[in-house]
């Protein structure tokens, strides 16, 4: 720069302030906390997973016919109910495609299907397991179907089930019926009591 260009620029800064500069916060020097989380993620690296509440059995289950009808019906369900179920009266509030899992997918997924409906309050759901009838031998190789006949009489929420109608997959899937929830069983007693 020239001097005519620097003293210009003296002129224009002279009545400039400096900005006032707060104080800064002083950090306290403290321990690490590193010790403490490296604590924390050891003991959670060791620590057991959490317990798996799917008590379902994975193992030893004998593959059906393609085409046998499945159907289940605990005591204390009615004749009528269980009649309108098979005939696929009830609308179904949900369904779960198992097509193409494994048995240990379709296993996961059957409980926390049925968990879910129960959160819900869903009252009529349905499976489609396919028939297994890809497979060369025909006979028996219905494994996912085997499966969930299996799995849905272990489960204390399912109250019914029955094969379903040609129209909403036949042998294929199957409707259940879940018990009622508890708020769904509360809802009842109030509408109940006041006749």
């Amino acid at each position: 720069m020239k001097d005519d260009d620097w003293s210009l620029f003296e002129q224009e800064l002279a009545d400039v302030k400096p900005l006032k500069v707060d104080a800064r916060v002083e950090r306290m020097k403290t321990e690490s906390l590193a010790p403490a989380s490296m604590e924390h993620r050891r003991e959670a690296a060791v620590s057991l997973p959490e317990a798996d509440r799917n008590t379902l059995k994975e193992e030893g289950i004998s593959p059906l016919d393609p085409w046998y009808v499945l159907d289940f019906k605990r005591p204390g369900i009615q004749n009528g109910v269980f009649r309108k179920l098979k005939q696929g009266k009830y609308e179904s509030e949900a369904r779960l495609d198992l097509h193409r899992m494994r048995v240990l997918q379709a296993r996961k997924a059957v409980f926390e299907f049925v968990q879910q409906a129960m959160d819900l309050g869903l009252r009529t759901v349905i499976i489609i397991h396919g028939r297994g009838e890809r497979k060369a031998e025909k006979e028996q190789s219905a494994i996912l179907k085997g499966c969930v006949d299996y799995w849905l009489r272990e489960l204390d929420d399912v109250q019914a089930f029955h094969s379903a109608q040609p129209q909403h997959g036949g042998t294929g899937a199957v409707y259940i019926l879940l018990r009622k929830n508890e708020q769904q069983k509360l809802s009842n007693r109030e509408r109940f009591m006041r006749y």
